[in-house]
């Protein structure tokens, strides 16, 4: 539920953003009035320093998230509590149950939340990424909603899983379908849908949601699901690669020219290991390369970067009280996912007049794997192999499936969209100079190195973030888009 409190005279709408507590509904923010003033300058920092803006706050200085994590009933203006609900667990020790079928027991629960979360679709399609949770899914999704329809987005020839997901949907009878990425043509329709996103998120598949959304509504959808949410309960074991990237988090501040330097200006891996060595050590749990703060106090015009980094402060306390690193990582999934990785598909899905379901935010589902299974189930900790139950229901459907063990094909051609859309990104720099008044000599300045994606990935923050801005600075609010009947 959405509420309006007041503050220092002034009013602030307070929106619920966590698919965790209901289903979300941004349509309060479908007339908020649009000028350069109502942006909040630290939350553009925040979207350039992490490519989400900090909860509760959102990129309007007049408007509050409740996230996950946060009573909605506290005003989010003021100083509210952060609590993770599952963060204070015990590695957990619930007794195993000799008598319990642990995969049916999740597999019927499964099965009810996608039902609950899809009611109201009449033409669902389910986003298959060709990993553990889409797979788990999509079988719970051919018993409950046969009809829906699959897609996976190849982003990517080194994560190509279409393969494996169009032969999981053809074993459970599910129509499967293919979108390639085509970067000109998802920024296309990322601009065709930006004036009517709420907010500003900066997610590095947001672009591949954005295409996929005008996909979906062309071939007469009229819902998604997805399947994010069962990181928080179930865990995530951090890998030895994610270690190491902590402990160069070093928060130094070192000189720009390094970045550009004959030796590393192409080199990917060394601009990063560089990038790295300027973060927060918690912050780069966050993913992606991102500006620095340096670089983001010179984009902005200003010494702004401190004030987001700042922001880190209000979740001090609960990551002091999270016992593990594997916990300090699933804390950061908490604190970013409802501001980045739910916010590309509600904000997206929103635009293009679509709902948005997520079964594995569904409370009987997270409940009963985070209170009621055996922790070995979560994580092994002899491999260290997470979501073990999750492997145990697709096995007992497909029997092994080597690919459970990559990534998706959720990712983006972040170097072909600055090769197809430099000028047009120029552009929007030059047009946004009021809010981003250092966007344009960046552009210039890194022009060359586009083709080493470490570069890429930073000019693919200011192409998503630029044309939304542009779009708040200029003109009345946009009329709401209607969801399909």
């Amino acid at each position: 539920m959405n509420a309006s409190y007041r503050n220092d005279g002034k009013r602030i709408l307070q929106v619920a953003q966590s698919p965790y507590a209901a289903e979300v509904d941004l349509a309060g923010l479908d007339h908020h009035p649009r000028s350069a003033a109502v942006l909040d300058p630290v939350s553009v920092a925040d979207v350039l320093r992490n490519a989400f803006v900090y909860p509760p706050h959102s990129i309007y200085r007049d408007v509050k998230l409740s996230t996950y994590g946060f009573d909605p009933g506290q005003d989010m203006s003021g100083a509210p509590d952060f609590r993770f609900e599952y963060g204070g667990m015990p590695p957990a020790e619930t007794a195993d149950d000799p008598g319990c079928d642990y995969v049916d027991a999740y597999h019927r629960r499964l099965c009810d939340a996608v039902d609950r979360v899809s009611v109201s679709m009449r033409r669902p399609w389910m986003l298959q990424s060709g990993g553990k949770d889409s797979t788990s899914l999509a079988i719970a999704m051919a018993e409950r909603r046969p009809e829906t329809c699959c897609i996976t987005y190849l982003g990517g020839r080194e994560e190509n899983e279409v393969d494996s997901a169009r032969a999981i949907a053809r074993q459970l009878g599910l129509r499967h379908e293919v979108l390639e990425c085509d970067p000109g043509r998802a920024y296309d329709r990322y601009l065709a849908l930006v004036d009517q996103m709420p907010l500003l998120t900066a997610d590095f598949a947001l672009l591949s949601y954005a295409d996929l959304m005008a996909e979906i509504v062309a071939e007469g959808g009229d819902g998604i699901v997805d399947g994010l949410g069962s990181d928080v309960y179930f865990g995530a074991p951090v890998a030895r690669r994610q270690r190491l990237l902590m402990l160069l988090a070093r928060h130094l501040r070192l000189p720009r020219l390094l970045f550009t330097a004959p030796l590393t200006g192409s080199s990917f891996k060394l601009c990063f290991a560089l990038g790295t060595l300027q973060m927060d050590a918690f912050e780069r749990f966050f993913p992606g390369s991102r500006f620095s703060d340096a670089e983001v106090d010179e984009l902005l015009g200003r010494a702004i970067a401190a004030q987001s980094r700042a922001r880190l402060e209000l979740f001090r306390a609960e990551i002091g009280r999270m016992p593990t690193v594997h916990a300090r990582r699933v804390l950061s999934i908490v604190i970013s996912e409802s501001a980045e990785a739910f916010a590309k598909g509600l904000y997206t899905a929103h635009a293009a007049g679509l709902r948005m379901a997520y079964p594995f935010c569904d409370k009987t589902l997270r409940d009963w794997v985070a209170g009621g299974i055996p922790a070995s189930l979560r994580v092994d900790r002899r491999t260290g192999a997470n979501k073990v139950l999750v492997r145990q229901h697709i096995a007992r459907h497909f029997g092994a499936l080597p690919y459970v063990a990559g990534k998706g094909s959720f990712r983006f051609d972040l170097c072909g969209l600055a090769a197809a859309r430099y000028e047009q990104v120029h552009a929007f720099a030059q047009q946004t100079r009021a809010v981003v008044p250092g966007a344009v000599a960046w552009l210039e300045r890194h022009r060359k190195w586009l083709d080493n994606k470490y570069h890429a990935s930073r000019f693919y923050l200011l192409a998503v973030t630029l044309p939304w801005l542009h779009s708040r600075m200029v003109g009345q609010a946009a009329s709401p888009r209607r969801r399909q009947a």
